[in-house]
């Protein structure tokens, strides 16, 4: 008979083990995996999960549309947690504190774009639950420069959603600058978080949802939006700028058409499929079509000053972490409204 052996890893006679939903290969489902508790270096903390929001990113990831993720991955990166250990060059945080991690994980500090404040566009940025693990786990490592001290107002359900539908989400919207009445193209986790950014500046939200879906229509109108319809209609006013958080590109000239001059067209997803060809007459007139990338650390202290100002409260459906692949094709077919949290 066999004898099998079983490895426990200890640390001060502490267990170190921790439970992590992993992606092997793209176009599989996640597996729950014992991991162990990541170490970290002198820059960095290491995060006790206490929330991790889902993102369309996940999907992407999943899916291979990004194509350069680091495998086997713990993906995730709307974060939040407490911080159980420090680097010894931290000085940001202390033991204890609550911390929201981003999509946006480290840049080099070095290049033009770092030294613009553009950290968004450094070529040499590393991402959350992509090229490092992420928060579909108990425990995951955070950077120091970006990490985030989450608002007291806020619960760990509640912030989570902001970390990434709320960041990169209001990067989108500072693109429309000072346009009064904004066209969203897909209304969930970012569009009812950013509605209600829009309605406490005095601004006009017009929804746009697949077509028929008057659910999603109803939520849009509940969140503020005066107006909500089918992607397939033209909205009963001209519009200064539109932002397509779907990630489909035929909502690019779509929007176009009922934007008016002088007005923007933002994309806001890190992917999206192909834009069909239209006529310039759509573009002429001075309108632009933009693209989002990733977030700032200034596009974070500002909206994480704004939220409870607002305040911004976030329609979440929680999940557990081993329901990972559940909560994902509930976004991949939009079964739930806002926002969906695993909880550890």
């Amino acid at each position: 008979m066999g004898i099998l052996k079983i490895s426990i890893y200890w640390d001060n006679w502490q267990y170190v083990i921790m439970r992590a939903m992993v992606l092997e290969k793209p176009h599989e489902e996640l597996k729950l995996r014992d991991l162990p508790i990541p170490t970290i270096e002198n820059d960095q903390i290491l995060i006790k999960v206490k929330t991790c929001g889902i993102c369309r990113t996940d999907l992407h990831i999943l899916d291979g549309e990004l194509t350069e993720p680091k495998l086997p991955l713990v993906p995730g990166h709307q974060v939040v947690g407490i911080v159980e250990k420090l680097g010894s060059q931290v000085t940001s945080f202390q033991v204890g504190d609550r911390i929201g991690i981003p999509w946006l994980w480290k840049s080099c500090g070095e290049c033009k774009y770092c030294q613009k404040g553009l950290e968004n566009l450094c070529n040499r940025a590393i991402y959350t639950g992509y090229q490092v693990n992420g928060g579909f786990a108990e425990y995951c490592v955070a950077n120091e420069s970006f990490g985030f001290a989450i608002p007291e107002d806020y619960s760990d359900l509640q912030a989570a959603p902001l970390m990434c539908a709320g960041l990169i989400g209001y990067r989108s919207y500072k693109m429309t600058q000072d346009a009064k009445k904004i066209g969203f193209y897909g209304f969930g986790a970012a569009a009812h978080i950013l509605t209600q950014v829009a309605v406490y500046q005095g601004k006009e939200v017009y929804a746009f949802t697949r077509p028929g879906d008057e659910k999603t229509q109803q939520f849009a109108k509940n969140m503020g939006a005066v107006w909500a319809g089918g992607s397939d209609e033209k909205p009963p006013e001209t519009l200064d700028a539109a932002i397509i958080f779907a990630p489909i590109g035929p909502l690019v000239p779509a929007a176009l058409k009922v934007v008016d001059k002088g007005g923007v067209v933002v994309c806001a997803g890190i992917h999206m499929s192909d834009i069909p060809e239209f006529p310039y007459r759509d573009l002429w007139e001075e309108r632009m079509i933009r693209s989002v990338s990733n977030l700032t650390r200034n596009d974070a202290e500002e909206f994480l000053a704004l939220a409870p100002k607002v305040p911004i409260k976030s329609e979440v459906t929680v999940y557990e972490l081993e329901q990972a692949n559940q909560a994902l094709d509930d976004l991949r077919h939009g079964r739930f409204s806002g926002a969906a949290v695993i909880v550890i």
